[in-house]
C-alpha cells in the first residue's frame, strides 16, 4: 500500500466544491485527484462541467480522461487509476481529492474487498441549500448549451456509436434530452448525492466557501489515504 496524506472535499454537483478545491490547491501547490464518475470519460467535457485543459495541466489532475465512452468503468477501475496517479505524485507535494461520487470515496477510504467497519469514514462534505443548488444547476446548464453541448453530443455519438453501460448514465448525453429533462435529472442527482454522503459517510459538514473548507482542513486534516499498489 502507498500511504499518502490528502485533503478531501466531497459534495453534491454544483455545490462549488471544484472551485474551492482548486483555490486551496493553488495556495498549497497541490495536485488534484478527481473523484467524479463522469470526468473519467474522454471527450465528455461540456456536459460534465470538466475543468479546463489549463486547470487539468496546472494541477496534474488525476481521475480525468481515463477511458472513452465506449469503455466500461467501475469503482475498482477508478481506484487502480487513482493509485497509479498517486504513485507519480512527488513526495512533499500535497494531494487534494475532490468529487461527488461517494462510491469512489468509499473505495479509497474503506476498500473494495475488506469487511467495512463502522462508523463510516469521516471527511468534509459541503452542505448547501437545495434551492441554491437548483439555481446553480440551471445557470450552469444555460452555459453548457451556449458552449456547444449539443455539438459535443453529436460528435461523441459519431466517434463512439455504442456507449458502455456506465457512460450511458451520464446526464445530458441521452437521445432526446432537452434542457428541462437535464435540469430535473441533475437536481435529482444532487439530492441522491446528499443522501449518500449522509448515510454512507460520517460527514463533516462545511459551508460552500474557501474560508470554511480551509479552516476544516487546517483543524481536521490531512487524512491518511492508502492507495493499493
Amino acid at each position: 500500500m502507498l500511504v499518502r496524506e490528502a485533503y478531501i472535499l466531497a459534495g453534491p454537483t454544483a455545490s462549488g466544491k471544484s472551485d474551492i478545491a482548486s483555490t486551496l490547491a493553488r495556495e498549497m501547490g497541490a495536485w488534484i485527484l478527481s473523484a467524479d464518475s463522469m470526468l473519467v470519460y474522454r471527450g465528455m467535457d461540456i456536459g460534465t462541467a470538466k475543468p479546463s485543459a489549463a486547470e487539468r495541466e496546472e494541477f496534474h489532475m488525476g481521475g480525468v480522461d481515463v477511458v472513452t465512452p465506449a469503455e466500461e468503468f467501475s469503482s475498482g477501475a477508478w481506484l487502480r487509476a487513482a493509485s497509479s496517479w498517486a504513485a507519480a505524485v512527488p513526495s512533499g507535494v500535497p494531494i487534494v481529492i475532490v468529487g461527488g461520487t461517494g462510491l469512489y470515496f468509499s473505495a479509497l477510504l474503506r476498500g473494495l474487498d475488506r469487511r467495512w467497519e463502522k462508523p463510516p469514514p469521516e471527511y468534509p462534505v459541503i452542505r448547501i441549500d437545495r434551492a441554491v443548488v437548483r439555481a446553480r444547476i440551471a445557470a450552469r446548464l444555460d452555459a453548457m448549451f451556449m458552449a456547444g453541448l449539443d455539438a459535443e453530443k453529436r460528435r461523441l455519438k459519431e466517434l463512439y456509436p455504442t456507449w458502455s453501460r456506465t457512460a450511458s448514465l451520464a446526464i445530458g448525453y441521452r437521445e432526446g434530452d432537452d434542457r428541462a429533462k437535464i435540469l430535473t435529472r441533475t437536481c435529482q442527482l444532487a439530492k441522491r448525492q446528499d443522501t449518500w454522503f449522509r448515510h454512507q459517510a460520517t460527514p463533516i459538514y462545511v459551508d460552500p466557501s474557501v474560508e470554511a473548507v480551509r479552516e476544516c482542513w487546517q483543524s481536521r486534516g490531512p487524512w491518511k489515504v492508502s492507495f493499493p499498489t
